[in-house]
């Protein structure tokens, strides 16, 4: 079920890197390149820095087809995207959800020790949109919007806290995706977020 969902996912990810890098007006290598990016970037950020190597899209050439004819494929239908747009925040939900499951899984198959598995889920989860992000010039989306970052989080505790507990894994992917889809769709509808710091040394030392 994870290996379904990643497709979705990963393709997902890369049509939102291919209209972020629409909005930037960049040209079809920047598209393919921040779709590509978008999508995979966030386990290669993990394989680096767990030593995971090789790094899985190596392995797998598909996935560089996939998500750089997604990234191009979006060009084509980006009057419509805004109509689809539910569809792609579910799509783009299961992702994180995914992503952050099949992270904390590559690192408790190289036996870190828990704070790291937790870690590598977040940076598997999150890293593809800040790379993103970067890439075009902007700040993160994930650190300031709706909640995202902190479900990852806190899916990736629940995962790990059910795996504690010997509790069937069929079981705890189901209650992990239901648990993280709910958080992710009901920030979007009820704008849920942490509290903002804001620094002004000059308010502050006025």
């Amino acid at each position: 079920m994870l290996t379904y969902i990643f497709v979705i996912a990963i393709t997902a990810e890369a049509m939102s890197g291919a209209l972020a890098a629409g909005r930037r007006n960049m040209d079809l290598f920047g598209v393919a390149l921040i779709a590509f990016m978008t999508a995979l970037g966030g386990g290669t950020v993990r394989d680096m820095l767990l030593g995971n190597y090789p790094v899985v899209w190596t392995q797998h050439p598909l996935y560089i087809y996939l998500t750089i004819g997604a990234g191009l494929f979006t060009i084509v239908i980006a009057k419509y995207m805004r109509r689809l747009n539910r569809i792609f925040l579910l799509v783009d939900a299961m992702g994180l959800v995914a992503f952050t499951i099949i992270g904390c899984n590559v690192a408790l198959r190289l036996e870190y020790e828990t704070p790291v598995v937790i870690m590598a889920g977040i940076t598997t989860g999150i890293f593809g949109g800040i790379l993103r992000d970067i890439m075009c010039n902007r700040m993160p989306q994930v650190l300031r919007h709706e909640l995202y970052a902190s479900v990852s989080f806190l899916v990736a505790i629940l995962y790990l806290g059910m795996i504690h507990f010997g509790i069937n894994e069929n079981i705890n992917l189901i209650i992990s995706f239901v648990f993280g889809l709910s958080m992710r769709m009901a920030a979007i509808r009820w704008s849920w977020s942490l509290p903002v710091f804001s620094y002004s040394p000059d308010r502050w030392n006025g």
